[in-house]
């Protein structure tokens, strides 16, 4: 049975002070949990409709689905609820090819993106102060568990970038990236969804890249940064394969 202050705290962690005050996030789905229960996220509690999660002991507790509806972020709950801890930023592998985030705002953008990385082998998504926080029920939700397996920090872009060789930035105006020799290591930047990489950063890019628009008319005005994301890290593994 869920006791009131059990249901004061979960709901408060819909928005980000609250998250960050209490260093907890809410992880809801039979599948998106257990991806969460099989990585290195520290549990807090697991609700459920049924006893299928009894063996986590006293972090579990049975639940009725009305109940669930009060903690859930859904308008159709699904079975099981559980928070998890937030883990403590670890160390960036700047050796490797990195993804960085400036500004990137909605978050099934960035949802999608942590799976991206996830799909394509990236090790470190990087993501502007200012970008939506990854933990987000939103973005949980769209991560689908790939955030066990990608390391997503949080810095100030215009000193962290400079520790990269090659800092690669997405523009309308960049050269296309079917032209292009791809490195296999160094930061690629994608941007806010309206207004696309911010001055600050563009200043530190080192190459230009852009996604050529091959529609008849070519009035499209820009991609999706997720959308983009998936074709350039395509690209980018493409390149390493062949190479």
């Amino acid at each position: 049975m869920l006791t009131k202050s059990q249901i004061k705290l979960i709901t408060s962690l819909k928005q980000k002070k609250f998250r960050q005050q209490h260093q907890l996030f809410v992880v809801e789905g039979v599948k998106v949990v257990q991806e969460f229960l099989n990585s290195d996220y520290e549990l807090v509690e697991i609700f459920a409709v049924d006893n299928g999660y009894v063996t986590h002991n006293q972090k579990f507790t049975e639940v009725s689905s009305k109940e669930l509806s009060k903690i859930s972020g859904f308008s159709s709950p699904n079975n099981v609820l559980a928070t998890f801890k937030i883990p403590s930023q670890k160390p960036i592998h700047w050796s490797a090819l990195v993804v960085a985030l400036d500004d990137v705002n909605d978050p099934g953008n960035l949802g999608t993106i942590i799976r991206l990385c996830d799909w394509f082998g990236i090790q470190d998504l990087v993501c502007s102060k200012a970008t939506v926080d990854c933990y987000n029920p939103k973005v949980v939700q769209a991560g689908m568990g790939s955030h066990s397996r990608v390391n997503i920090s949080y810095v100030d872009l215009k000193k962290a970038l400079p520790s990269a060789a090659n800092r690669i930035g997405t523009f309308m105006d960049g050269s296309s990236i079917y032209d292009e020799k791809l490195p296999a290591s160094g930061v690629l930047v994608l941007g806010n969804e309206a207004n696309g990489i911010s001055q600050e950063v563009e200043a530190i890019i080192t190459k230009r890249l852009s996604i050529p628009r091959f529609g008849k008319f070519k009035q499209t005005e820009s991609l999706n940064v997720a959308n983009a994301t998936a074709i350039i890290l395509s690209e980018f593994k493409r390149n390493l394969i062949e190479t």
